[in-house]
């Protein structure tokens, strides 16, 4: 899941590289738009449903993965 997730905001962000540092404060990119973008690949890829709680708390690599287990993605 962590490679599949690190591949989204790869090519969602058009960045050359990605690590588990990736967040709203590191990437330019990732601002509201970007945001909405990201949670339909997400939602798509792992077929989960995220409720706005959620968005609202994904502000980091880390902060995805920790939401996406509560789902039941592995």
């Amino acid at each position: 899941m962590e490679e599949k997730v690190l591949e989204i905001l790869k090519n969602l962000f058009e960045l050359d590289t990605v690590d588990q540092t990736c967040s709203q404060e590191t990437c330019d990119k990732w601002d509201s738009m970007g945001q909405l973008n990201l949670v339909v690949e997400l939602e798509s890829e792992f077929d989960v449903t995220l409720e706005p709680e959620e968005i609202g708390e994904m502000k980091s690599f880390d902060d995805i993965i920790r939401i996406l287990k509560t789902k039941g993605v592995s």
